[in-house]
């Protein structure tokens, strides 16, 4: 049996729903029901009339999943895909930082753990961060936003808000694996291609490009624009999504370092194991669940 058809049938069995992110392996975005980035998909998992998640990305991903959607069971079919951004900042951490600002408002990227979010006042996701610090700025609270440095400076450059404590985490892909001179040289070798930055990229980088976008920010973009050929600087798992949705268009990934070794960790087998085996499922405590899914929902409410 070809394992298409395997995995088809085990969904089948288990009433089951594969997403996956638009940074996973090419093989596992085509099995996929859905594919978005990771708050598109915890929505899509709070709509789903399947019994079972298997979220086909990184953990903190599976946890938002499970936090919107507390009755399924949501699997990851990695257990060690996990995100080093998220792992950035700890509940000691960010306790410490709100009896430093006490009057502070914590706003926390969603990529961050259920602990984490549990923990803050309000979640935002790289589409709607710049909204976010624009709605709380506008009553005058300080800003304590976490876990990523980069998104926080974009977001307080776009808003004009300055009231802001950064904590100086990032991701390595984006922070390390993707640098102007790897955009420049693109430029030079594809003139006529228009640059798309995801703001998890520095400041140099954001500066180059003719959008600063988050991933399902840059599928619209590419399908209203009328340019051809697009250089992408973020996650090289991107290209494939933007490329198979777009056949007619060309894309370049802006660096072929860009790769998020973590998210290259579910293959079709671990897919197969995770739906046979029901494994490996995402559990949270029902007070996190609870206290988490406050921050979430307050930035649903707003955007």
């Amino acid at each position: 049996m070809e394992i298409a058809e395997k995995i088809a049938g085990l969904k089948k069995e288990v009433n089951a729903v594969i997403l996956a992110h638009n940074y996973q392996p090419a093989e596992i975005q085509d099995i996929a029901d859905f594919c978005g980035d990771s708050l598109e998909l915890s929505l899509r998992a709070q709509k789903t009339q399947a019994d079972v998640i298997v979220f086909c990305g990184v953990r903190f991903m599976a946890e938002t999943a499970k936090i919107i959607s507390p009755s399924k069971t949501v699997l990851i079919p990695r257990e060690s895909a996990g995100c080093p951004l998220a792992d950035k900042i700890s509940v000691l951490d960010l306790r410490r930082l709100k009896k430093e600002y006490p009057k502070a408002v914590v706003l926390c990227y969603v990529n961050s753990s259920a602990e984490i979010k549990a923990e803050s006042d309000y979640c935002c996701t790289s589409a709607n961060a710049v909204g976010m610090v624009r709605h709380i700025g506008s009553g005058g609270k300080e800003i304590i936003f976490i876990p990523d440095k980069n998104l926080a400076n974009y977001a307080k450059k776009a808003s004009g808000y300055n009231n802001i404590i950064i904590w100086q985490g990032s991701c390595p892909v984006h922070q390390e694996k993707i640098k102007s001179e790897d955009v420049r040289k693109k430029k030079e070798e594809f003139p006529n291609a228009l640059v798309l930055a995801h703001p998890e990229c520095q400041q140099d980088v954001l500066d180059l490009a003719d959008e600063v976008l988050s991933t399902s920010g840059m599928g619209k973009y590419v399908q209203r624009s009328s340019a051809e050929e697009f250089i992408i600087a973020t996650e090289e798992g991107m290209v494939y999504r933007l490329q198979k949705d777009n056949p007619n268009k060309k894309f370049y990934s802006v660096s072929s370092s860009a790769v998020c070794e973590d998210m290259k960790k579910i293959d079709l087998n671990a897919l197969v194991s995770s739906l046979e085996k029901q494994q490996y499922e995402i559990q949270l405590a029902p007070q996190i669940i609870q206290k988490a899914s406050k921050s979430i929902y307050r930035m649903l409410q707003i955007h």
